[in-house]
């Protein structure tokens, strides 16, 4: 189904939303652009704008970045799909070719944040990044992606909830569809979900709607800290596991489609989102403690404390040497106002003069020797 109808409570007339953008050949091959694939590339696009502007701002390498991008892209691409067909294996399984058809969804967010984020590290480690702050970067961009993406889940009608009367109910004929289908799954993990009809329509919580506003407001949320009240590497990405993973722990109980540890009622990403919540809460609050204790500069991107200290011993040692110099030039009273290079040539030049100054008393001494011997001789021969 290409093209459905949704219905939303509050509103007398439905709205039609088509999957696919376009629908075409090309060279003998038939290709299909969905609005999907078109609505997460849009959001990656504006993640990516914006972290650039970020990046040029924090004085970031901007080569360095686009190599955390492209792999981190690919890795993040690669972990959502993988992540999604893991918990769905019993499907994929029996049908191993369509696990490449990530066109048709079936990619976790979380699958993505593992994969990009494991790949951000390593590029970070080779190409000499600050690996906290980078992510300080990325967990905005984040938000924004995964805000504007999921309206691609509203063109496929997919990541909706259970029953609800609230004004902003969905219905759509895909939706029920997908409910009447799934009736067996709903009971064994515990719930019911009533289907619907044209005539009789059961509205659903539109959940993609919850989590995109969630996300968007979150953003706002975590730029106004950024720019405020920020305090240490690492404190952004914090926020952002707090903020999004209260959001998403929220709201994937309210979710039909949700993934599962094994055979059990418990919800992967639920019980993921409230550990990503807790782990983060806690060491927000540790990370802050030990900055009121003793507050430091945040480094750049591009440094590292490491590094840094070691940079800083070795311009103190070379200090120590031009001060041990002036100290010598001092005491022998020959301290100037000479730079460092004119100072060596003169004292090259030194020895070169006190050698002359000997040859020219020894050979007066000579002459005066020379002179003594004549007067002597006058004195003999008168």
């Amino acid at each position: 189904m290409e093209r459905t109808v949704v219905f939303f409570k509050a509103l007398e007339d439905g709205i039609t939303v088509n999957s696919v953008l376009a629908d075409f050949n090309i060279f003998g091959m038939h290709l299909t652009i969905r609005w999907y694939g078109v609505i997460i590339a849009f959001g990656f696009l504006l993640a990516v704008l914006f972290g650039g502007r970020m990046a040029y701002k924090w004085k970031m390498d901007l080569d360095k970045m686009i190599d955390v991008l492209i792999y981190g892209t690919i890795f993040a691409i690669v972990g959502a799909r993988l992540y999604y067909c893991i918990f769905e294996w019993r499907y994929y399984s029996a049908h191993p070719l369509e696990i490449f058809r990530i066109w048709e969804g079936g990619l976790a967010i979380y699958g993505g944040l593992i994969g990009g984020i494991i790949a951000a590290y390593i590029v970070c480690r080779i190409r000499k990044l600050n690996f906290f702050n980078l992510l300080d970067l990325a967990a905005m961009g984040f938000l924004i992606g995964q805000g504007i993406g999921r309206w691609g889940n509203f063109t496929n009608q997919e990541a909706f909830g259970t029953n609800t009367n609230l004004p902003w109910g969905m219905w759509s004929p895909k939706v029920a569809e997908y409910i009447a289908d799934h009736q067996a799954d709903f009971a064994q993990r515990g719930f019911t979900v009533n289907a619907g009809t044209f005539l009789n329509k059961a509205y659903v919580h539109p959940t993609f709607l919850y989590e995109s506003l969630w996300c968007l407001v979150g953003f706002l949320l975590l730029y106004i800290i950024c720019k405020k009240y920020r305090k240490f590497s690492g404190q952004i990405f914090l926020c952002y596991g707090i903020w999004y993973g209260l959001g998403r722990m929220i709201i994937e109980g309210f979710r039909t489609d949700s993934l599962y540890i094994g055979n059990s009622t418990i919800r992967v990403s639920q019980l993921l989102s409230a550990l990503i919540l807790l782990v983060s809460a806690v060491l927000l609050m540790a990370l802050l403690r030990k900055y009121k204790k003793n507050p430091q500069p945040i480094e750049g991107v591009d440094y590292f404390p490491d590094e840094q200290e070691q940079e800083a011993v070795l311009d103190n040692e070379m200090e120590k040497d031009e001060a041990l110099k002036t100290d010598l030039l001092v005491g022998e009273g020959k301290a100037t106002d000479l730079t460092e290079p004119e100072i060596e040539l003169k004292q090259k030049a030194e020895p070169e003069s006190s050698e002359s100054s000997e040859n020219t008393e020894s050979s007066d001494k000579m002459h005066e020797a020379n002179e003594e011997n004549e007067e002597e001789k006058n004195g003999k021969a008168d």
